[in-house]
């Protein structure tokens, strides 16, 4: 399965960003308003500059405490990002996100981001892929 095809059957409004300027708690209030896990950083909405994550946020948090939350995000954020195209195989996208021990990937078309994949989207549509693989078996076998 293609990524477009995951983000076709995804049901969100596109890529949620922050500004670089934003501070770490904007960032976190975001985070848990929208029920995410990962924010791109972005200064116009359509080039991704990093990434920050819930893990970014909490490992910054245990290791110097709440300053971090006045901290800005580009100051936090994972800047060497990860991304992907609408036509890359999930599969692919999956080995990555599991190797790189990451879970949030941007998808980008001509430098532009046109979505956010995630590994439980990807993980999703594999499961959805394998019950219709599993229908049609059965169906072939009791002759439908």
């Amino acid at each position: 399965m293609q990524v477009q095809q995951i983000l076709k059957d995804k049901a969100d409004d596109g890529v949620v960003t922050v500004g670089p300027g934003a501070t770490v708690a904007e960032a976190a209030r975001v985070l848990s308003e929208r029920r995410i896990g990962g924010v791109v950083i972005s200064e116009d909405g359509q080039t991704a500059q990093g990434i920050l994550s819930e893990r970014d946020i909490v490992r910054q948090l245990a290791s110097e405490g709440a300053e971090v939350l006045s901290m800005r995000v580009d100051q936090l954020m994972t800047k060497t990002l990860q991304t992907c195209t609408c036509a890359e195989d999930s599969n692919v996208v999956l080995a990555r996100m599991t190797e790189g021990r990451f879970r949030h990937m941007p998808v980008v078309e001509d430098g532009v981001m046109v979505g956010m994949i995630t590994i439980g989207d990807v993980v999703k549509a594999q499961i959805a892929e394998l019950a219709m693989e599993k229908d049609a078996l059965q169906g072939m076998i009791m002759g439908y």
